[in-house]
């Protein structure tokens, strides 16, 4: 019997379900309609129902959102990510072509600050002068010499000065096709004639390997006081007068000294001077077998 009252209902409902699928947009828009009406009517119901409908969905919403707005989230750290990898990547490009650029620049810079100290000496109208490169100091304990970049194919002799912006560093002793050998005014063979100024008195300046040479055969009446300014005196034909040499550092009852105006550490190009004159004592000091100078 159940099971028979079971089937009586099933059979009443099937066309009910057919008719209300048939019919259910006809359904819906009545539907909306008669909310409408009833909006129209009650407005109060109709927006306490609509607070508490989204009231309910309200949670269900927002969790449905969480994982949407991580997931952007997650999309948008990954491509700051690789923009950051990207960028970082061509910063540190040219932050190395930025070095190099740096690297050049510093090297140029002090290339023209030596030679542009070059341009404080200007050499008389008949001189002739080469200007090289300082590239090398072989001297040990007992030398002090430099060699530079310019030889006899440019010109260069044995006995020609050695000057730099500053004024008198040495004299050429070897000079080979390429390249030449100076000897400086601080070393042992070096003995250079001397004028002090103001006084005009008369020395030879000569150098014991130290960083000041010292001034011989000055009379005993020779009033002397740190700062005088010594020069070439043009005495024995090697050097011209009145090149600068350096400036009295030293005034004691055995000995005088002078400080050089050229700091050889510190030279990196230098003009190697033609005055025309006979002297060349350079070329008379022999050259040592181990590549010292006696």
């Amino acid at each position: 019997m159940k099971t028979r009252a079971t089937g009586s209902v099933v059979r009443l409902a099937a066309p009910l379900r057919a008719l209300a699928q048939r019919f259910s947009f006809l359904l819906l828009v009545l539907a909306a309609i008669a909310l409408m009406m009833v909006g129209k009517v009650d407005t109060v119901l109709v927006d306490g129902i609509r607070g508490r409908v989204t009231d309910a969905f309200a949670p269900i919403l927002d969790a449905i959102s969480r994982p949407a707005a991580t997931a952007a989230r997650f999309v948008e750290s990954v491509h700051e990510v690789v923009n950051l990898r990207a960028e970082n990547e061509r910063l540190r490009t040219e932050n190395e072509a930025l070095l190099r650029w740096q690297q050049a620049a510093q090297r140029l810079d002090g290339e023209n600050r030596s030679l542009r100290s070059l341009l404080n000496y200007k050499p008389e109208l008949a001189s002739s002068y080469v200007t090289a490169r300082v590239v090398a100091d072989p001297g040990g304990a007992f030398v002090r010499t430099v060699v530079v970049t310019a030889g006899q194919r440019d010109g260069v002799r044995s006995g020609q000065a050695a000057v730099s912006g500053r004024g008198l560093m040495g004299r050429v002793v070897q000079a080979g096709e390429w390249s030449a050998r100076v000897l400086l005014i601080t070393d042992l063979n070096s003995r250079i004639p001397v004028l002090i100024e103001p006084s005009r008195q008369r020395a030879v300046m000569s150098g014991d390997n130290s960083g000041q040479p010292r001034l011989l055969y000055l009379s005993g009446d020779t009033a002397l006081a740190v700062g005088d300014r010594v020069v070439t005196s043009g005495h024995g034909g090697i050097f011209p007068p009145g090149l600068p040499v350096g400036l009295v550092s030293e005034v004691g009852e055995s000995r005088v000294r002078v400080q050089p105006f050229v700091d050889p550490d510190r030279v990196e190009h230098l003009q190697l001077v033609n005055f025309g004159l006979p002297g060349g004592l350079g070329a008379n000091i022999p050259a040592d077998p181990a590549g010292g100078l006696r």
